[in-house]
């Protein structure tokens, strides 16, 4: 039920947002292949208002070839915390329409080391390092300066109901973007309406119960570095009302 309910979300808001702005498709540019390779370090690896590289700085390399509307690419996580012993490699595919919404699955994968779970190559449902997600953003307008988040887990290894099986765990998050002179910014508010039956011994994989677990702000802007060169830099700051956390994170964009 929980399943039918994400997918059939999936289908009404990308439906309805690709024929609201049909007209836009007329005025795509003809395919380009890119290749970007970038690499983040952060001081905090803070995702969706979880805290998953300890208290160490987090380096964060990405490689993506896009082709047209496609991109695919490989993002991975690695903590200097040498207490942490999960470390992230994951894969993505998506596709983009009208420029205004993206469609992404995402193999997250987050091994363990010296356990099952640390195997590569294992998609055992009950077994496997590996998280499947399926998402959809809309990505706003220059008029609309907005943008909406709708991510669910269709498999791998997602938090279990009592009897085994997957919670679809959910993730909902509202963007706005806006500019300050020559700093961009970002709020955002993420919520999860999963709720995990704690009478039974369920946990939830973003929090224990429906709530806001992601709220916060990013201000991204150049530092000038040399005639030709300027350094990406950004500073968030991010709570978890939930988790009762707070976060003020650097990030620096090689």
């Amino acid at each position: 039920m929980k399943k039918s309910r994400s997918i059939l979300l999936f289908i009404i808001l990308t439906t309805w947002l690709s024929t609201s702005f049909t007209p836009v498709l007329a005025q795509e540019e003809p395919h380009k292949d890119k290749l970007n390779v970038t690499a983040d370090i952060v001081s905090r690896y803070i995702w969706r208002g979880l805290n998953l590289g300890g208290s160490s700085p987090s380096i964060q390399p990405n490689i993506e070839y896009s082709h047209g509307n496609f991109a695919v690419g490989a993002w991975g996580a690695y903590s200097f915390d040498h207490s942490i012993t999960r470390q992230e490699c994951d894969l993505y595919l998506s596709y983009t329409i009208a420029n205004l919404v993206t469609i992404t699955g995402t193999d997250y994968f987050l091994p363990h080391e010296d356990t099952l779970l640390n195997h590569y190559f294992n998609y055992n449902d009950e077994k496997t390092g590996h998280v499947l997600e399926i998402s959809a953003k809309f990505l706003g307008t220059d008029k609309i300066p907005f943008s909406l988040l709708l991510a669910s887990n269709v498999y791998g290894n997602d938090a279990k109901t009592w009897n085994g099986h997957n919670q679809y765990s959910t993730y909902i998050e509202l963007g706005y973007s806006f500019k300050v002179k020559e700093t961009g910014c970002n709020a955002f508010f993420g919520v999860t309406p999963t709720k995990p039956d704690i009478d039974k011994g369920e946990t939830g994989y973003y929090g224990n119960g429906p709530g806001v677990i992601n709220l916060g702000i990013k201000a991204t802007r150049d530092i000038r570095i040399t005639d030709s060169f300027s350094l990406p830099i950004s500073a968030s700051f991010i709570t978890n009302p939930q988790a009762e956390n707070i976060y003020l994170v650097l990030g620096i964009t090689l």
